[in-house]
């Protein structure tokens, strides 16, 4: 059948629509890799009560916004999702896609500019996490798209150079010499300058520490860049952090920005976007000052390190053991640390301190009723609110909102080129 694309969605899929029936207008179609006012031959895959799912066939009427993807992969991989778009274009999609998200879920007309950051589209990753094949050949590589299928990727145009050289590395020493049943996962992780790499290796969880010792060093030889190898258990429950088996050499980076400089550990969170660190701590921090800030989800404290420059305190929470351990290490004299969740600390000890600001960066997953309700029972006259997931976004803005703040900036940062991911950064004042 013949489909025109209305417009895309945050997952990537372009919305479509099958033809009007007696109950209405047609049902909501969702098709990847295809672009807004494209005209397509398509085939359904998937029907469901409320939505259907189709695959593109033929481009009948292509947007003037088509491109050749660069990657051999792309379409397979389930990786990325707008190599089809030029650059610019993927830029005016996300933008799009957010205020469409604050319009739908939030009931909000975006009234303040949105400021897009764009950043160079390839190579920006300093983050790479690659599936383990060892039987009946050894491969590397990502899930195909839409499944848990292995798909064999020898390199990674989103990754940073010193990332591929890794994974050429690994590759000729898999090939070579197998990798231990029990090696799952690989996360290559490489500083700022692209000069040192740490390898963490995620192994099944009834692995023990002496074949994870074995396998460290192997890796440890096969990827000569490498400043340490760190064997990680993975965790049955996905809730809880993968425990530390073994490490060879280095269990660390130290990650330099224009403004600090951060220990990161094997396991702990930083940005991926080497590129954008930068900016995005500078949109954080920049023209803020006070008496007290708190630095709420601080991970190994990216803004928190910052922060005590225009603050007399700050105060920064993490619930992770790792982030944290690191958060202590990077944190100034003037930065109290507090280990436990946001809503633990707002709940118990946040009646203590009136702050002059909050930084909340939550995971994909948002704030939560709970902690917005928090939040604005604390009264701060300003909340920063930093954001991978437009959705939950738009939730927990619509209740800020409604409690008496209002959206003085924001901003778009592409921190993941070619996929549809987005951050965005929310300045919000209180008006009471």
């Amino acid at each position: 059948m013949l489909l025109t694309i209305e417009k895309l969605v945050y997952g990537g899929d372009g919305l479509a629509r099958l033809p009007a029936d007696e109950h209405g207008r047609g049902k909501a179609v969702f098709i990847p890799f295809v672009l807004e006012g494209e005209v397509v031959e398509a085939s359904l895959l998937e029907q469901k009560p409320g939505f259907s799912r189709a695959r593109a066939d033929a481009i009948t009427k292509s947007s003037p916004h088509r491109t050749e993807a660069v990657c051999p992969y792309f379409r397979a991989c389930g990786g990325c999702h707008y190599q089809h778009a030029n650059y610019a274009h993927q830029l005016e999609i996300k933008a799009s896609i957010l205020k469409e998200n604050l319009r739908r879920i939030a009931k909000v007309e975006l009234d303040a500019e949105l400021i897009v950051h764009p950043s160079p589209p390839w190579n920006y990753r300093n983050r790479t996490r690659l599936k383990v094949q060892t039987q009946p050949e050894f491969a590397l590589g990502y899930y195909k798209f839409n499944s848990h299928s292995l798909l064999p990727v020898e390199q990674c145009p989103i990754s940073s150079p010193l990332i591929n050289r890794a994974i050429t590395a690994l590759w000729q020493a898999g090939r070579s010499s197998p990798l231990p049943l029990e090696v799952q996962e690989i996360e290559l992780f490489a500083n700022a300058d692209d000069d040192q790499l740490l390898l963490e290796v995620y192994c099944a969880p009834a692995t023990g520490p002496d074949v994870a010792m074995q396998a460290a060093q192997e890796l440890k030889t096969a990827v000569p860049e490498a400043t340490g190898v760190v064997m990680f258990r993975q965790a049955r429950n996905p809730s809880q952090e993968a425990e530390k088996l073994a490490a060879h050499g280095a269990g660390e980076l130290t990650y330099a920005t224009a403004h600090s400089s951060y220990r990161v550990s094997a396991g702990a969170f930083f940005q991926v976007n080497r590129h954008l660190i930068g900016q995005l701590l500078q949109i954080v921090t920049d023209g803020q000052s006070g008496d007290t800030a708190l630095d709420l989800y601080a991970g190994v404290g990216l803004f928190s390190s910052a922060l005590p420059r225009s603050f007399a305190q700050v105060v920064a929470v993490e619930s992770s053991p790792t982030s944290y351990a690191d958060l202590l290490y990077n944190s100034p004299s003037n930065v109290k640390t507090v280990h436990a969740t946001t809503d633990q600390f707002l709940k118990n000890r946040a009646g203590n301190h009136r702050p002059n600001l909050v930084v909340v960066d939550p995971p994909r997953s948002g704030l939560g009723e709970m902690v917005v309700r928090r939040l604005a029972e604390l009264g701060a006259p300003q909340v920063t609110y930093v954001s991978c997931d437009p959705a939950t976004l738009s939730r927990d803005l619509a209740g800020l909102l409604h409690a008496g703040y209002r959206i003085r900036q924001a901003h778009v940062l592409d921190l993941f080129p070619q996929t549809y991911h987005l951050e965005s950064v929310f300045q919000l004042v209180s008006m009471q």
